[in-house]
């Protein structure tokens, strides 16, 4: 009867790296949505983690390695994992903002569909702008540099070997305040259209009392939304493209910072 020996140290690697791929699948952006069975995605995990063990060298030395930290580097494996995901996570976040705010502006508030990704209701222009991110990402093939920044993670990160710097934690932050600053950008020419529409719909209330503004106000705001969000649509696809591709920088910075005690 054939037996498979496989060393302790080689069956510990490969755990830890399916680890840190399965947080990252499933915070990562696209992937993370409820519709997506669990069992692909941790197929999908299992897979990236076989592709990856000839390229890492994660074998880990389990002679002198206690227990307790094993179980350390098991969460800080997964801890690794979903910082990259979440920060990448935070961009889009931003963009559905963006989408919120236009859509209470024009009056899509009312008009809620289900998100996938949360399972809760949220505004139609909101999840119109998510899916139209979620496109850019995957035409310029963004999603790349996620293996990219696995494969560098080990060069860099190698396992248990986290450390959790006040850089670390400032930088996340950062990357928080970011998610509001990209609302704005994204959301800007609608924000500033509607602004302009309701400062015009009030002079014209004040001058023609007769007419009633909030039947005229309505349709509209939404009129002059959707054909203004159809003039900036080519130029909201070209800064998701260069928010994206400069985006793998900002990745592999976060990385750094996460071995920056070695």
């Amino acid at each position: 009867m054939a037996t498979l020996n496989i060393p302790l140290d080689a069956f510990y690697g490969v755990m830890l790296i399916f680890l840190r791929v399965a947080a990252i699948v499933f915070s990562a952006p696209v992937l993370d949505t409820a519709t997506i069975p669990v069992v692909f995605k941790a197929g999908l995990a299992f897979a990236v983690s076989i592709l990856l063990l000839p390229v890492v060298d994660a074998v880990v030395s389990v002679r002198d390695l206690s227990l307790m930290a094993f179980v350390i580097g098991i969460f800080s494996e997964i801890a690794i994992g979903v910082t990259i995901g979440l920060s990448v996570k935070l961009l889009f976040t931003g963009i559905q903002l963006a989408g919120q705010i236009v859509g209470y502006q024009m009056g899509f508030a009312v008009a809620n569909v289900m998100d996938p990704a949360t399972s809760a209701q949220i505004p139609i222009l909101a999840q119109f702008y998510n899916l139209t991110a979620m496109l850019v990402f995957l035409s310029i093939n963004a999603h790349h540099m996620f293996f990219s920044a696995l494969v560098d993670s080990y060069t860099i990160l190698p396992p248990l070997s986290i450390h959790i710097s006040p850089q670390l934690v400032g930088m996340m932050m950062r990357l928080a305040t970011n998610m509001f600053v990209v609302a704005i950008k994204v959301g800007a020419p609608l924000i500033a259209v509607m602004l302009m529409v309701s400062v015009a719909l009030g002079l014209v209330a004040r001058t023609v009392p007769q007419m009633n503004i909030f039947i005229v106000a309505m349709p509209m705001k939404i009129v002059i939304g959707l054909i203004f969000m159809v003039i900036v649509t080519p130029y909201l696809t070209a800064y998701l493209i260069d928010l994206f591709s400069s985006y793998q920088v900002t990745l592999f910075d976060l990385i750094r910072l996460m071995a920056s005690a070695r």
